[in-house]
C-alpha cells in the first residue's frame, strides 16, 4: 500500500521560509512524478512545481519560478523550499506522486495523495 505524507508545515511571518517534506513509501519513487499543490480556502487546488525523481528533471509555472524549490534526496523523500512567503501563499500544501513521469501539474493525473499540510504566512 502507497503512503504519502507531508509535514514541514506551520506558521511563518511574511518574508519567512519554510521547507516542506514529503515521504513516500509503498513503492519505488526513483521512476515517478512527484508533484506538490496547494489550495487555498475557497480556491481551486493549483500546481506549484514537479519533479521527476529518476532523471531529476523539475518544472515550475512561471507564476513559481525563484520562491520555490524542488528537491529530492534521491530516495523517496521529496521537498520543497519555500522563500520570501507572502500571506498568499497560505493554503493546505499536498504532495502527490504518479508513475507517469511526465512534468504535470494537472492533479487528475496523479493517482496517490497526501493528507496536506497547513501553511500559513502571517503577521
Amino acid at each position: 500500500q502507497v503512503h504519502v505524507v507531508e509535514s514541514g508545515g506551520g506558521m511563518v511571518q511574511p518574508g519567512g521560509s519554510l521547507r516542506l517534506s514529503c515521504s513516500i513509501s509503498g513503492f519505488d519513487v526513483r521512476f515517478y512524478s512527484v508533484a506538490w499543490f496547494r489550495q487555498a480556502p475557497g480556491n481551486e487546488r493549483e500546481g506549484i512545481s514537479v519533479i521527476n525523481v529518476s532523471d531529476g528533471e523539475k518544472y515550475y509555472p512561471n507564476s513559481r519560478k525563484g520562491r520555490f524549490t524542488i528537491s529530492t534526496d534521491n530516495g523517496n523523500t521529496v521537498f520543497l523550499q519555500m522563500q520570501d512567503l507572502v500571506p498568499e501563499d497560505t493554503a493546505v500544501y499536498y504532495c502527490a506522486a504518479a508513475s507517469h513521469g511526465r512534468m504535470s501539474l494537472r492533479d487528475r493525473e496523479y493517482d496517490h495523495w497526501g493528507q496536506g499540510t497547513q501553511v500559513t504566512v502571517s503577521s
